[in-house]
């Protein structure tokens, strides 16, 4: 029968460790939780030193989708809404989950919050898992002792993230899967196609016309001058994913993306979406409302308009109301800035705010919509582009040495 290592809790909180003979890992954790123990850490006891580098290579290009933080953050709210200590909480989530990333990181957070650190603390030192959104969340709960609606909303608004999110990219799969099936069309016509009728052309002394000595022209520079193309590709590539990952870059490309017809509306509205829906919830959770300025600004998600929310902060500093500012700020719609409005003068903006959040959730289904529809004619007015060019560049000919048959 396999031997098995585990590291438990006992009945005093004391952490333990020891050996258990058992036919599964699941007997195992059983047989210690039958001793009253709380088992944190349960391996086959033969493989420990075997796999120890596997799994912490594993774990550092393992991620927590968002389906394992909603899960991970459900299970967190109905522990703490049972009154289940925090330590043993947080041992029965890492035993439960199968993420070996987010089971690293609780192992973690469960030995920080043993030598005195704060829950949120025990989060913030885990920002590539937890968002600064997540972490200023727990903070606001720690605070108010609300932490299970805290995480009530929290979950919400993965769940509202993630549905967003999904729904912009299944509207760009379809015209990405036609942008590569043309580019590759391209190039086998140039490389493969053109090259052998080109030279039946050339035998026959054919003037040829603009389009196929375009076609040649492409066709040579791209056989004796490839290197220095993929040369010149990687290094503006290069350059380029340099220059998006600075801050000048970024609010470039935000800035950029929404001014492009169709595109940008639908990111002005999912980005109103967002702000909406954050701020309700940060705002019925206690946050004050500049502390929620400085959050939205790093969890917005648009760095364009996260640079709008450092001018909103310094006038809010100078007492002035929260739509007087907004309504100054580039990018906030009307009806944005008017439900804040209303909210500030009844003492109801979270209220406000989440209507605001709900209507901009259809308009960003709608604006989704609406992109996929017009991205089919743009894809048909490409592949007629392609394909009228190759067509010039191969009948052109074809009809002159027709005609000179006759």
């Amino acid at each position: 029968m396999p031997t098995f290592s585990y590291e438990a809790i006992n009945e005093i909180g004391n952490p333990i460790s020891g050996e258990v003979e058992a036919d599964s890992v699941e007997m195992a954790s059983e047989i210690i939780a039958s001793r009253g123990l709380i088992p944190s850490r349960v391996t086959e006891g033969r493989k420990v030193s075997a796999n120890g580098g596997v799994e912490s290579l594993k774990e550092r290009f393992t991620k927590v989708t968002p389906q394992e933080l909603i899960l991970f953050t459900k299970q967190f709210r109905t522990m703490i809404r049972a009154g289940v200590p925090m330590l043993n909480l947080l041992q029965v989530l890492e035993n439960q989950t199968e993420n070996s990333r987010l089971k690293k990181v609780l192992g973690t957070m469960s030995r920080d919050i043993k030598e005195g650190a704060s829950l949120y603390d025990a989060f913030a030192a885990h920002p590539d898992t937890f968002s600064s959104l997540y972490r200023n969340m727990i903070q606001a709960g720690e605070a108010s002792g609300a932490l299970p609606e805290v995480l009530d909303r929290m979950t919400y608004i993965i769940e509202h993230e993630h549905k967003i999110k999904s729904d912009i990219k299944s509207a760009l799969q379809y015209p990405m899967f036609v942008i590569i099936a043309l580019v590759t069309a391209f190039f086998v016509l140039l490389l493969f196609v053109i090259p052998k009728f080109v030279r039946i052309f050339a035998k026959a002394g054919l003037e040829l016309p603009m389009p196929t000595k375009l076609c040649i022209f492409m066709y040579e520079t791209l056989t004796h001058y490839w290197y220095f193309i993929l040369g010149g590709l990687f290094l503006i590539i290069a350059g380029l994913f340099y220059y998006l990952g600075t801050e000048q870059g970024k609010y470039m490309r935000d800035s950029i993306l929404m001014k492009i017809p169709v595109v940008g509306p639908l990111f002005i509205k999912a980005a109103m979406s967002r702000f909406a829906s954050i701020f309700a919830i940060l705002q019925s959770s206690g946050v004050t409302v500049l502390d929620s300025m400085e959050i939205l600004s790093g969890t917005i998600g648009n760095y364009a308009i996260s640079r709008e929310f450092d001018h909103i902060s310094r006038r809010l500093e100078e007492g002035h109301g929260i739509s007087g500012p907004l309504s100054s700020a580039k990018y906030f719609t009307p009806m944005v800035i008017n439900m804040v409005a209303i909210g500030e003068e009844t003492g109801h903006l979270d209220e406000m705010l989440t209507e605001v959040a709900n209507h901009y959730d259809t308009e960003v289904e709608y604006a989704v919509d609406q992109l996929s529809g017009a991205i089919g004619p743009l894809m048909t007015v490409g592949l007629a582009v392609v394909v009228g060019f190759f067509a010039l560049a191969i009948f052109l000919p074809m009809w002159d040495l027709a005609g000179m048959a006759h």
